[in-house]
């Protein structure tokens, strides 16, 4: 007999993935601020993908583990999936209060690794967290919640990064005054917004069987390294369609990432200087205003893509979404002037809305709910392979084939989100018939 879940209201939905905010704001700051931080410390362009390499390996290794383990946690007091919320974000804020006081690109990086770690920590069981939770006809509010919240913690670290270099000026150590205010925020919404979710939201105690099943195959230091084969080597077909769309989608990601920044001070402040340059910090201040607006379109649209992926199909969705954000994309080096970087970054947003969380109603409904923690944290070795694919390779290309162009890589990066709708084209996905609340390809 199928248990049925309580049904939450939109409150309790939004209270729920809070936490989502605070490791949001953690994740923007490494995409938007410690890259500025490597080029303020000396680093070269092509030494900027493997200075990177923390998010990938860190994401590859801890969040499948993460997850299996989660799968088998069960606490009356402290729950399933919330003793990891809050050790990832002790572990992020200890790193956010740290990181403003790196004096060299060693130490940046080192630091990078502790705050990948409690990134991961939290992340992963928070996918899971919304399966455990809510039924079918939820999840899509469900997981849009987590987009919206990404958009918002996104939007006020760049704000963050426009507004302080006004407000705090001059340097302290090696970094400008406005690093220590950025980061030492993100060390306060990190801790804050996890204990505001772990105090509002209960978890669903597991069943008697999983109990049962729970006892007879207790966790112990192995289970992670026999559980996550085990589920790859029975993952859904769906699964390894999705991993497609992710290897051009994430390399993308991280090749935007990475280049934003020096892109707009080439296109439209003609410099390329980064070091001890005035100029640079200008471009640096107002591509964290231009990542903070896609990331603001990203909170507006996240709740309307609930209703286009019931009336259409997520697949359906996700693909239009990419072929926007590639559009976007592709024009975002060919603009000089500043202000038109707004509208060619809209698409990206929409874009990156659906990146967030529509994938995963892709494959949702055909993950064993006894192996959501386990299965997402495999969805996100789909998203950080690609990246330490990324940072492996993309210096190299970057190098001899892009003349270290930082406009060359925003176009490539564009033509490979392009590639990524085609891939999500071919998605095929079980049809799940008389059930209007369940989201799955083909649409209604």
């Amino acid at each position: 007999m199928q248990f049925s879940k309580p049904k939450l209201s939109f409150s309790q939905i939004i209270n729920m993935n809070v936490g989502f905010f605070g490791i949001q704001y953690s994740f923007g700051l490494q995409q938007s601020a410690v890259n500025p931080i490597y080029d303020f410390l000396g680093a070269s362009p092509d030494q900027i993908p493997l200075l990177n390499l923390a998010g990938p390996m860190t994401g590859l290794l801890i969040q499948p583990i993460i997850g299996a383990m989660s799968d088998k946690t069960w606490s009356p007091r402290f729950g399933r999936r919330k003793p990891y919320f809050l050790i990832g974000a002790l572990m992020c804020s200890f790193a956010l209060l740290l990181y403003p006081f790196s004096s060299t690109l060693w130490m940046a990086a080192s630091l990078l690794w502790i705050l990948d770690v409690g990134n991961n920590t939290a992340m992963e069981p928070y996918r899971a967290f919304i399966a455990d939770k809510l039924d079918a006809s939820q999840q899509a509010t469900g997981f849009q919640a987590q987009s919206f919240f990404t958009g918002l913690g996104q939007t006020l670290v760049n704000l963050s990064i426009f507004i302080f270099p006004l407000i705090f000026l001059g340097t302290t150590g090696s970094l400008p005054t406005w690093v220590y205010a950025s980061f030492f925020l993100g060390a306060v919404c990190s801790i804050g917004s996890v204990w505001w979710s772990m105090r509002t939201t209960t978890e669903i105690p597991p069943s008697a069987e999983e109990l049962a099943e729970m006892k007879a195959s207790p966790m112990s230091i192995l289970t992670p390294f026999i559980d996550i084969p085990q589920a790859i080597r029975e993952m859904p077909k769906v699964m390894w369609q999705l991993a497609l769309v992710y290897l051009f989608q994430w390399y993308a990601l991280f090749c935007y990432w990475q280049n934003s920044s020096k892109s707009i001070a080439q296109s439209v402040w003609k410099t390329t200087t980064y070091q001890n340059n005035p100029i640079y910090n200008e471009a640096v201040s107002w591509s964290g205003l231009v990542n903070g607006w896609y990331n603001i379109v990203m909170f507006l649209v996240a709740f309307s893509l609930v209703y286009f992926a019931k009336k259409f199909s997520p697949k359906l969705v996700h693909a239009v979404c990419l072929v926007l954000a590639g559009i976007g994309i592709l024009a975002f080096p060919m603009i000089e002037n500043k202000y038109l970087l707004f509208p060619a970054i809209t698409g990206f947003g929409i874009g990156w809305a659906s990146m967030m969380g529509i994938p995963y109603l892709i494959v949702v409904g055909e993950i064993p709910k006894e192996r959501y923690g386990v299965y997402m944290g495999i969805i996100n070795m789909m998203i950080v392979i690609p990246m330490l694919i990324q940072t492996l390779t993309f210096g190299y290309i970057l190098k001899n084939f892009l003349d270290n162009d930082p406009g060359k890589a925003i176009s490539f990066a564009g033509v490979l989100l392009l590639i990524a709708a085609g891939a999500t084209m071919l998605i095929k996905t079980k049809k799940v018939e008389g059930d209007e609340n369940v989201l799955i390809d083909g649409g209604h």
